[in-house]
């Protein structure tokens, strides 16, 4: 049985907006915020579709310290628009990033971490959402030489569609029970490849094929964490502390090339035959 003195004591992570995330992480008074909604800075396509934009697009980026290390901190709103990625809040993220590498250039190690909720490029943008979800994925390669970077997928809204591919590059993920990482989301693989194969209603296939439990267990995330506050922000520090892994995920295709080709997509694989596939001694 769990500790029920534990439980009391934990506070939620997942119940804090993108702001409040981001913020706890930092060492106290040792942040600001980067273009904060006062600056204005707001998707200029949504209102020509009769949407109604807001004031940060749905990104959060707080420049501070952890354990006075430098690190910017970079949370996407999964409230907004399903954390989907336009120009503006695209262009947040990949500049946020490019400033990290240009301070790691200048001697000042800098470490970034993504807190990811999100669908992937929002529809109303396709085409600028797509050259800045690729920006993203360029700056997180360049800079993970110089300092790790920390993904975390915490809520339910999860991580899908090109901002996967930019978790999948990431130095080190963290993910929760709650949170999901996929290419395709659920409703999009349904409305494809039908109800049969993927049913979007069925929320226990879902996370346990998705879900983070899952991910960890078939090695696809570095860590498995409660929602609390305390234990992500002390796996953060333990990643910050570790460096730069040997061999990052992304780059280990001598690993991973041989096990999908070993995939039947005649049938539908059960999550433990999916354990199975990626158990092995990585590089």
């Amino acid at each position: 049985m769990p500790d029920k003195n534990k439980l009391l004591e934990q506070q939620s992570f997942i119940e804090l907006n993108a702001r409040e995330r981001a913020w706890s992480f930092l060492d106290p008074n040792s942040g600001r915020e980067l273009l904060d909604p006062f600056a204005r800075i707001m998707s200029p396509w949504l209102p020509k579709q009769n949407i109604v934009p807001q004031a940060d697009d749905g990104v959060v980026i707080i420049k501070g310290l952890i354990q006075q290390q430098p690190t910017v901190v970079i949370s996407i709103e999964g409230v907004f628009q399903g954390g989907s990625l336009g120009e503006v809040g695209g262009a947040k993220i990949a500049g946020a990033l490019e400033m990290a590498i240009e301070d790691n250039r200048q001697g000042i190690p800098t470490t970034a971490i993504l807190l990811l909720e999100t669908g992937g490029v929002r529809l109303q943008e396709a085409n600028l959402g797509l050259a800045a979800i690729a920006e993203i994925q360029e700056a997180i390669v360049e800079l993970r030489q110089y300092r790790p970077v920390i993904g975390i997928i915490a809520g339910s809204v999860g991580c899908f569609g090109g901002m996967s591919i930019a978790a999948g590059l990431c130095s080190y993920l963290i993910m929760t029970q709650e949170g999901r990482l996929g290419l395709n989301g659920p409703q999009v693989i349904e409305q494809e490849a039908g109800i049969q194969e993927y049913d979007a209603k069925d929320r226990p296939f879902i996370w346990s094929i998705t879900g983070g439990a899952q991910r960890f267990a078939s090695g696809l995330v570095d860590a498995y964490v409660q929602d609390d506050r305390e234990q992500m922000k002390q796996q953060v520090i333990d990643y910050m502390q570790r460096g730069i892994p040997q061999l990052h995920r992304s780059s280990d295709y001598s690993f991973y090339l041989p096990k999908l080709s070993q995939i039947d997509t005649s049938e539908q694989l059960l999550p433990v035959q999916v354990q199975a596939l990626y158990q092995g001694e990585q590089t």
